[in-house]
């Protein structure tokens, strides 16, 4: 039995049930994310926002940043999660409309190996960075000493971006859901967006900085 589009588009909700709130609530949690640190960060950068709250004291203010960056992190992970444990499966529907037996436990397996790799890129990330190199230290004018260059910087530009978007394609995988799928695509959109705006911005920063170390030294 061959599957035609007017089979998907007619029972499309059986296979992204469009009509749960919970799927809705973590595509704009995913979309929130990167909008609300690019926005804070700037922010901060532009008038001291934070560090004000905390005596002018940067580093304080950054460790509060990344609790709070870090703590929408884990919600958006919560809404996704359970949001695709809800959503019906792409291999009910490939089964029962297009008589296709899909190699289930080949698909999970490639699923976790994105998972695990994705992991790995986060993690080894933050390791390199440090909790104020992660989470936009230089908007806070907190700099390290040199740029990284060790894996997985010598991989990637952004590897903690790639990463994060390797974790939902695996997770997306494993659940075995279209909607983890389309979530996962917003998500690497979103993330080529915020790199978008971060890049120059960042540049115009360190930019900043060496003029006024140049300045110094004059």
């Amino acid at each position: 039995m061959n599957i035609t589009l007017d089979q998907i588009v007619d029972n499309l909700d059986l296979i992204i049930n469009y009509k749960q709130p919970i799927f809705w609530a973590a595509i704009l949690h995913v979309i929130f994310n990167p909008v609300f640190w690019n926005v804070v960060g700037r922010l901060e950068n532009k008038s001291n926002a934070i560090s004000r709250l905390f005596g002018n004291d940067k580093e304080k203010a950054c460790y509060f940043f990344a609790f709070v960056t870090f703590t929408l992190g884990l919600t958006r992970d919560y809404l996704v999660f359970y949001a695709c444990a809800l959503q019906p499966k792409i291999t009910d529907f490939l089964s029962y409309y297009a008589n296709i037996n899909t190699p289930t436990d080949l698909i999970q397996t490639v699923g976790t190996l994105l998972l695990m790799y994705g992991s790995v890129l986060v993690l080894t990330s933050m390791y390199r960075l440090g909790i104020t190199g992660t989470y936009l230290g230089d908007y806070f004018g907190i700099f390290m000493e040199s740029r990284v260059t060790e894996f997985p910087y010598n991989l990637y530009e952004n590897p903690m971006y790639v990463g994060s978007t390797f974790c939902f394609f695996g997770h997306a995988l494993r659940s075995m859901t279209a909607s983890g799928l389309l979530i996962s695509c917003i998500v690497w959109l979103v993330y080529r967006v915020a790199v978008m705006f971060e890049g120059p911005f960042t540049a115009k920063i360190f930019e900043e900085k060496a003029r006024k170390e140049s300045a110094k030294i004059k």
